[in-house]
């Protein structure tokens, strides 16, 4: 079973679904942090950069803990700090124009990059065995810079510090996105080696 947010998401999932022939998907609609899982419904959980957004982390995981059998498994990829990376040197093109993604109480799309906070957070939610895997893969942005700048400045939290500051800013900022992207350009597209934490932990445990 898939949950998410967003409807669009959602469609392309059972979409693909379809084409590759996988009968038992089932996709639901709505927020991990409420939505009423099935207690001790599943054997494991999984998260491909889903979970770094929570209102309350500690109520959504300790939800997921809840759906999982005892000694369920959780394992999720959420993006590492940005300081020293590829994707961290193009969005700090940004930061004369704009608010940094993650804020001052840690919330947005880093706010998992501490292993300390993890390991505190899924303890708290019920889980064990904490491991956090520093991995690393290539990436791709799009066919080419103007491509991969319009991709960037539409992800979430990009887009939503655009939405705070008046249209020039917010101009002069995606240009600066556009100037840092430009370094990663090749010829068969925009290409970055992206960083992560691999989470791994079980229910109970």
């Amino acid at each position: 079973m898939g949950i998410d947010l967003s409807a669009p998401m959602l469609a392309r999932a059972r979409a693909r679904a379809a084409e590759e022939g996988v009968p038992n998907a089932e996709f639901e609609q709505g927020d991990v942090q409420v939505h009423p899982l099935p207690a001790a419904g599943f054997d494991v959980a999984v998260s491909r950069f889903g979970v770094m957004f929570y209102a309350d982390p500690v109520a959504a995981f300790g939800n997921v803990a809840r759906a999982l059998r005892p000694d369920g498994r959780l394992a999720f990829v959420c993006l590492a700090e940005l300081a020293g990376t590829d994707l961290g040197e193009i969005l700090a093109a940004t930061a004369e124009h704009l608010p940094t993604p993650t804020g001052p109480d840690g919330t947005g799309p880093t706010s998992f990059a501490d292993p300390a906070r993890v390991r505190r957070v899924l303890g708290d939610a019920g889980f064990g065995n904490v491991t956090c895997t520093r991995v690393e893969a290539d990436q791709r942005w799009g066919r080419d810079a103007a491509d991969a700048t319009a991709f960037l400045s539409a992800w979430g939290p990009v887009r939503y510090h655009l939405g705070l500051v008046d249209p020039d800013t917010a101009a002069k900022a995606v240009a600066a996105l556009g100037s840092a992207v430009r370094r990663f350009e090749h010829p068969d597209g925009v290409r970055t080696r992206g960083t992560a934490w691999l989470v791994t932990a079980a229910r109970g445990a």
